[in-house]
């Protein structure tokens, strides 16, 4: 019987239990206050969104009008957020959406939220990695040092793999795997340097704005601008990293709601600005590159602060890869803790108090991703995958509001089932919008997932009638 199942049969005195009274298990040490949440949000959000996608979106899909398509896009985020807040507030956990998933509709379907998100976290890694990879090229092109082609490129580009997006995953696996707190100040000092990056990007680049590059605002139609949307959705996809560090805060209750919702503020805001001026400096159709910040100020005339604004968005880029991998090590951990993955992934290192295990075997997989596949089939799946895990946490906020009416909530969606039901309508427009070979892949992946769980089910089953014959 899963944790949430025994918690239904409970009487409503006892519903309230947390979730390691009902399962004792290892802690995971409480250290982060609502400003560490905040900038564990914004050092996922800013990253890809500015430095990789929105120059590649502006001019294949929504011109200057990508900056409706952040706006699109961050309303989808908005209700999705509300729910989150509501969701980790009152149940936490590590697990984020799986652990939602399983409070409101029991053992299978948390297991296949828990699959998509380990798709879209997994993923997510290796698509900012490939990012990484282009921009730390670029530095060391400015400097006069040139890898071999076969080893910055992957095999679908001619080469053989992406050395350095393999390097910076693993890099951060080892950092991950020495401990949280260090991870928090690592991430404290990057977020105010790529923040002072953005800065002077739009200090410089916004003293040659020229409007006429948006006389044609709206060239691909309306249509254009939410295909825009879905595509730069990946850009937003670090605000829900913070509902998997529940168990890690010093009050979950009060800080994890203040720390989704003020990221992603913070954030929206920060995109559009960056996207306007993007698109005013020079024409849209200029930015199909993946480091179109660094090569607006190259083309200004400004090489030496494009150096500056690469190495800021290669510090970006680095946080958001970090918070991501975070994100996924706490929901595999979760899921092995209920046993639907191998319960020893769960061991915590004694020392670090994190879950090494998980941590380096991930980073291990990842970088495969990262090494041989191209950024634009990455952020396809990572997107689908979010929207997904988004639906599921709206959908999940008005069903345990009918099953659990009295369960504590610290923090109330506003407007009753309206903003988590305006927030499902949003995330399915956006997935409807995505490419069919996006959903083939999908649809796919789910189905590994399935049959991945029905194995466990099969053995699980096995190993309960074998304890059975055995007493």
């Amino acid at each position: 019987m899963s944790i949430f199942d025994r918690k239904r049969i409970l009487n409503k005195k006892l519903i309230t239990k947390t979730l390691d009274e009902m399962m004792p298990h290892e802690h995971l040490e409480k250290c982060l206050g609502a400003f560490d949440l905040t900038l564990l949000g914004i050092g996922a959000i800013i990253g890809a969104g500015i430095f990789i996608l929105t120059g590649v979106v502006a001019a294949t899909q929504a011109g200057p009008a990508i900056t409706l398509s952040f706006i699109l896009a961050s309303f989808a985020c908005l209700f999705s957020a509300l729910s989150y807040a509501e969701l980790s507030s009152s149940i936490g956990g590590c697990g984020s959406a799986y652990g939602y998933a399983y409070a409101g509709f029991g053992e299978i379907f948390a297991w296949m939220i828990g699959w998509d998100l380990i798709l879209e976290y997994g993923i997510a890694v290796a698509a900012v990695a490939i990012g990484w990879a282009a921009y730390f090229n670029d530095i060391l092109n400015a400097l006069g040092m040139h890898l071999p082609m076969l080893l910055i490129k992957d095999p679908s580009q001619g080469g053989i793999i992406n050395l350095p997006a393999v390097i910076i995953v693993l890099a951060l696996a080892s950092l991950l795997a020495i401990g949280i707190k260090a991870s928090v100040r690592f991430n404290a000092i990057i977020v105010f340097v790529k923040v002072i990056t953005i800065f002077l990007f739009l200090v410089i680049a916004g003293n040659h704005i020229n409007f006429e590059h948006w006389e044609n605002f709206m060239p691909f139609g309306w249509q254009g601008v939410v295909n825009g949307a879905a595509l730069i959705f990946f850009a937003y996809i670090g605000f829900d990293a913070i509902s998997t560090a529940a168990e890690e805060a010093h009050h979950p209750q009060r800080d994890m709601p203040r720390g989704i919702i003020a990221s992603l503020i913070i954030c929206t805001g920060i995109y559009i600005l960056v996207a306007s001026v993007l698109t005013l400096a020079v024409p849209y159709a200029t930015l199909n590159t993946e480091s179109p910040v660094a090569n607006v100020l190259l083309r200004l005339g400004y090489p030496m602060m494009a150096s500056v604004i690469a190495v800021g968005a290669l510090a970006g880029l680095t946080t958001v890869m970090l918070v991501m991998f975070y994100g996924l090590s706490r929901i595999i951990l979760a899921m092995s803790r209920d046993r639907l993955l191998p319960h020893r992934m769960s061991k915590l290192n004694p020392r670090t108090k994190t879950p090494a295990r998980i941590i380096l075997l991930a980073g291990c997989l990842i970088s495969v991703f990262a090494g041989f596949f191209h950024i634009t089939v990455v952020a396809e799946m990572v997107n689908i995958g979010t929207l997904a895990a988004f639906l599921f946490v709206n959908v999940g906020t008005i069903v345990m509001r009918k099953t659990h009416p009295e369960l504590p909530r610290p923090f109330k969606v506003p407007g009753g089932y309206i903003m988590p039901c305006i927030g499902i309508v949003f995330c399915l427009y956006l997935m409807l919008n995505l490419p069919w070979v996006t959903w083939l892949r999908f649809f796919g992946w789910m189905f590994v997932g399935l049959v991945i769980y029905c194995y466990q089910l099969a053995k699980r089953d096995y190993r309960d009638r074998h304890s059975d014959l055995q007493s």
